[in-house]
């Protein structure tokens, strides 16, 4: 059996805004293949983190890498795909033209991008809506787009902050259900939350409070050393609440 290998490596990462310190001295090994939940409340430092991978920050010190290259790498454009917590999108486009503006960026021409556009609508259950204004999407649809726009160079690493904000819970199992169609293609997912039944869902968590990384294992493995029930719980014994 192969081993499996790190395809993100986070090393004594800090992060200083000012004097305020928004990372501590993070490190942490991703697996290639594996959904790996960063867990914590609003302000931990999670969306901070995150950006560094997709290479839109750097650390005060340390070193992120991805796929063996240091961050931020013009040359892994192409195999990371980043969805942020704010929709980067064109309201006066259509949901079409969105698609077709970034899958233009990623070098999607002709009939590849057609195909690629009609793939990523219906993971999403967006493929009646193609030709709609994107001004006329409600917010649980403007982050199912963004998520297609993220999938569309069918990156490597797919790097999600709070992927499901807004979204309704019958959409949201649905969407989960791709993450795991994608993570059994190979495609590597971070994925930020701090919602506790998306925790669970995940391979490993990295727990973050205040900046720091608290814990690092399985929901399982977690709650089994807390002795706890719930990943809320496990979360509140490691946070020293």
């Amino acid at each position: 059996m192969e081993t499996t290998k790190a395809c993100v490596s986070i090393r004594h990462v800090s992060k200083q805004f000012g004097k305020q310190q928004v990372l501590k001295e993070i490190s942490l090994e991703i697996m290639e293949g594996e959904i790996f939940g960063l867990l914590g409340p609003s302000g931990a430092g999670k969306t901070t983190l995150v950006k560094q991978l997709a290479g839109l920050d750097t650390p005060t010190s340390g070193e992120n890498f991805l796929l063996q290259e240091k961050m931020p790498s013009l040359k892994l454009i192409e195999k990371v795909g980043y969805m942020a917590q704010s929709d980067a999108l064109y309201g006066e486009l259509s949901a079409k033209e969105n698609l077709q503006f970034f899958s233009a960026l990623y070098g999607l021409k002709g009939k590849q991008q057609q195909q690629r556009i009609e793939e990523v609508m219906k993971l999403v259950h967006l493929s009646d809506h193609l030709h709609k204004l994107v001004s006329n999407y409600s917010g649980g649809m403007k982050r199912r787009l963004s998520l297609a726009i993220a999938l569309l160079h069918e990156p490597e690493i797919l790097i999600l902050d709070e992927p499901t904000v807004g979204i309704d819970p019958v959409l949201r199992k649905s969407i989960w259900e791709a993450f795991n169609e994608l993570k059994n293609k190979g495609t590597t997912l971070i994925v930020t939350t701090h919602v506790m039944d998306e925790a669970e869902k995940c391979d490993r968590l990295g727990m973050i409070r205040d900046g720091r990384l608290i814990a690092v294992g399985t929901p399982e493995e977690l709650k089994q050393k807390t002795n706890s029930a719930t990943i809320e719980a496990a979360f509140l014994v490691y946070g020293g609440a």
